[in-house]
């Protein structure tokens, strides 16, 4: 895993709250791998946005705004779905 990807796990591991860090870090080590470049960006974004929307979001709780309603974002609310069902 190169550096890049190596830090954006470390941040989804320890965004602050323990269900973000559940959530973003099992999503991290499973697709950070797969992900293109544009995609690395959107997910870098969305670590900068703070901890209690993102759960709201991925949660389907709240809608996502638009500038962060993307490819990324929908795999996030997959995968987190799929976590709670297990």
């Amino acid at each position: 895993m190169d550096t890049a990807r190596k830090r954006l796990l470390f941040r989804a591991r320890h965004m602050g709250t323990n269900e973000n860090d559940i959530f973003f870090g099992g999503f991290a080590e499973k697709h950070l791998a797969d992900l293109s470049e544009e995609q690395l960006d959107r997910f870098q974004d969305l670590l900068d946005v703070n901890d209690p929307d993102l759960f709201l979001w991925v949660t389907g709780a709240k809608p996502v705004p638009e500038r962060y309603d993307n490819d990324v974002m929908a795999m996030l609310k997959s995968f987190t779905l799929d976590h709670a069902h297990k």
